[in-house]
């Protein structure tokens, strides 16, 4: 093997130390660079960007906050004001999220020494937490160090689960008597803060001035007003209430801050930007218009500093009011026909064997345009204080509760059977008794034994059950013998349903309101068809019946009814309508496959019912002034009473009509169900009800008619409210 030598050895380690030299040179001389950068740059930011750094840090958090404006107002038709907003003084409280609870303590004791809180909402875990805060090292003391460390030493509990499970073991430990020793003062700083604690960081919450049975007074105000140096995070503002100048239940309402959002719907409010103690509709047009009577709330920024501090406030977006809305409802027109209701209602009541009676609805439209001109529902109940009797407002039961209805459907049927071919124009067919193999007779109340000729205009006119009987067989396909079984099969129920839907029988009408029904629909039994076609199976509403005769009274077009008329701006100087943002156009959800001359035969029918020689209703209707169409309607029903755990057969009485004939102004629904027991049933006074209704209407019309002529201008104005009611809704709550 070959040695190396000694000489050429050294010279192999020189250049290995030079080597590792050159590289270690390197190394320090970019650590020095890196230094240097360094050193400079800190120099830098210190020396000429420091200031600006400093002020940066004391300006990091920018948070938005939404802050409520008013509600948008609810007028008639003819501009009168249905739903305003009350102004009122509030304190508030907004908490940042550095807030600690002693800070909150202290101002709540100050506050305390200014205003006056009730104490009724107190809880007893509000007496806990005060009891806690004023006497933390007691607390400490309620459980034993080895209860604590059985808990702490709990490895399947998280550091946060332990904290509750300490906590909640000291609550328990916290006697009554403890909690019963607070003093007057001491329970309104816990009603204080109870209050600021439940709001969220930079919301605004009310502390006092959102109860209308214990407002701000003007001393307090002052007081707090004066002092708002001293009283961090407190603030004195003007708040709003709703109040109503009309009882009409689908006005509907709003909920109260305390309430805030529903629980049902609060994911959907907060990701529209509302804060949980918003107001909002939570019923009827204030729910259903609530995203337009809302308004967009201003936007301000909180400025904070590093310690969360607010040290600026700036506007970001004014916020605009909520836009107005006019109904379609005249407020005069509604008032005399609640009046007129209630009255008839408290007067049947009066009657033998109305002891199921608690209700009647009426509903008119105009039938060109689907504007509802009234809605009226009332309902008899008792006084949950004095137990005496009262008729409250049941209006939006005229499209959230459905009823048999009786004859009033027979126009339909006889639609359906010209559509179907089963019967023609002018069809004569024989009114007599029906007899089915194992069932009893069915016949028409004006003829239990005979056998009468009647055509299609004479059996709307008589109100011929035999004849819509027929008319149902030849639509299955099946022609009437006695004493035969029936088997009509399901086609036959598809057919009639689908009739009665083309003209708004048994289908949503689409009103511009929440919580419509479209009304029970039965199976199909082959016995229930005959029923189905006289009114005395499947249930409708109120509303849908006033849509249907709507339909006949058009001529055919099912039109889509709505109560809000337009949309407009908030008004500028209180006196004259802001600028319209919508005016809601007559909508026409389909047309009835019937012929013009189909429509016109059945019009002419309803028409004999209140003028011909046998019209049902011609002793109500016969010397009317006005020339107008109708129907009567009366329908074996049920009433379940749950008291007896059984059902009793009842009687609903129903009318449906239009007028003018030739160019109709209105069409109009009536039910009362319950009317009475079957079994002492005597007459329909509905027809009655219903010339007092139309009357009524064209003697408030022939007025407006008159004043309309003499106003001097066309713009539009803010009129004062019909009446002098003032209905608080949160007085009412």
């Amino acid at each position: 093997m070959r040695k190396i030598s000694n000489k050429r050895a050294q010279s192999i380690k020189a250049k290995q130390r030079a080597t590792i030299t050159f590289r270690m040179n390197i190394l320090f001389f970019s650590i020095f660079i890196l230094f240097t950068i360094l050193i400079l740059r800190l120099g830098f930011l210190q020396i000429v960007k420091g200031e600006d750094y400093t002020r940066a840090i004391e300006r990091t958090e920018e948070v938005a906050v939404n802050t409520s404006v008013p509600r948008g107002r609810i007028f008639d038709s003819e501009g009168r004001i249905l739903v305003d907003n009350k102004p009122q003084r509030a304190i508030t409280y907004t908490k940042v999220q550095t807030t600690k609870a002693e800070e909150m303590y202290k101002t709540a004791k100050k506050l305390s020494n200014l205003i006056v809180k009730k104490t009724d909402n107190i809880t007893k875990r509000d007496l806990q937490d005060y009891w806690l805060y004023v006497n933390e090292e007691e607390a400490q003391d309620l459980i034993t160090d080895e209860a604590r460390n059985k808990i702490l030493s709990d490895e399947e509990l998280s550091k946060k689960e332990k904290n509750i499970a300490i906590d909640r073991l000291i609550r328990s430990k916290i006697s009554d008597e403890q909690l019963n020793s607070f003093t007057p003062e001491e329970l309104e700083v816990i009603a204080i803060y109870r209050d600021m604690a439940s709001g969220y960081a930079l919301s605004p919450q009310i502390i006092k001035g959102d109860d209308v049975k214990d407002p701000v007074t003007v001393e307090e105000f002052a007081q707090v007003s004066e002092r708002l140096g001293e009283l961090s995070g407190v603030n004195t503002t003007t708040d709003w209430r709703r109040v109503k100048n009309s009882s009409l239940a689908i006005l509907g309402s709003t909920t109260s801050p305390k309430e805030g959002i529903p629980n049902d719907r609060l994911d959907y409010f907060l990701s529209r930007d509302y804060t949980r103690n918003d107001r909002v509709g939570k019923s009827y047009i204030e729910q259903q218009y609530e995203e337009v009577l809302q308004g967009q709330k201003s936007v301000v920024k909180n400025i904070t500093n590093g310690k969360g501090n607010v040290i600026d406030v700036q506007t970001v977006y004014e916020g605009e009011p909520g836009k107005d809305l006019v109904l379609t409802i005249d407020s005069e027109l509604q008032l005399e026909m609640e009046t007129i209701f209630e009255k008839k209602l408290i007067e049947m009541k009066k009657n033998a064997g109305t002891k199921y009676l608690d209700r009647a609805f009426l509903v008119m439209l105009d039938p060109y345009t689907g504007e509802v001109l009234s809605m009226v529902g009332k309902q008899i109940g008792k006084d949950s204080v004095t137990g005496k009797q009262t008729v409250n407002d049941y209006a939006f039961g005229s499209f959230t509760t459905a009823y048999e209805v009786g004859s009033t459907v027979k126009p339909a049927t006889l639609l359906t059977g010209y559509r179907e071919g089963a019967v023609s124009v002018g069809d004569v067919l024989i009114d007599e008794p029906i007899r089915i193999k194992g069932s009893q007779p069915k016949s028409s109340v004006f003829n239990r034994n005979s056998r009468i000729a009647l055509n299609d205009l004479e059996a709307l006119e008589r109100s011929s059950n035999v004849y819509m009987f027929k008319v149902a067989y030849s639509i299955a396909g099946r022609t009437y013998q006695p004493n035969q079984s029936i088997n009509f099969g399901t086609d036959a129920f598809s057919k009639m349903r689908n009739g009665y839907a083309q003209l708004g029988l048994g289908v949503p009408t689409g009103i511009d309101l929440p919580g419509e029904v479209s009304g029970v629909m039965g199976g199909v039994e082959d016995g229930q068809l005959l029923d189905l076609s006289i009114g005395q199976y499947d249930t409708y509403t109120p509303l849908q019946l006033a849509q249907f005769v709507s339909t006949l009274a058009n001529g055919g077009s099912r039109i889509k009814p709505h109560v809000v008329k337009e949309i407009r701006e908030p008004s500028v100087d209180g006196t004259q309508f802001g600028t319209l943002v919508k005016e809601i156009e007559p909508t026409i959800l389909n047309t009835v496959d019937n012929t013009r001359a189909e429509i016109e035969r059945v019009r002419q029918g309803m028409q004999r019912v209140y003028f011909g020689n046998n019209g049902s209703a011609r002793r109500a209707f016969s010397n009317a002034p006005y020339t107008a169409a109708g129907k009567t309607g009366t329908a074996q029903s049920f009433f379940y009473d749950a008291a007896q755990g059984k059902s009793f057969q009842t009687v609903n009485l129903t009318h449906i009509g239009f007028a003018p004939y030739d160019n109709p102004e209105i069409a109009y629904a009536i039910v009362v169900p319950w009317a009475s027991e079957a079994s002492v049933y005597e007459s329909n006074y509905t027809s009655a009800l219903a010339r007092e209704v139309v009357d009524k209407y064209f003697e408030i019309q022939k007025k407006n008619d008159v004043l309309k002529e003499n106003e001097s201008s066309s713009t539009p104005t803010i009129k004062p409210a019909f009446t002098n009611d003032k209905i608080d809704e949160e007085e009412t709550e």
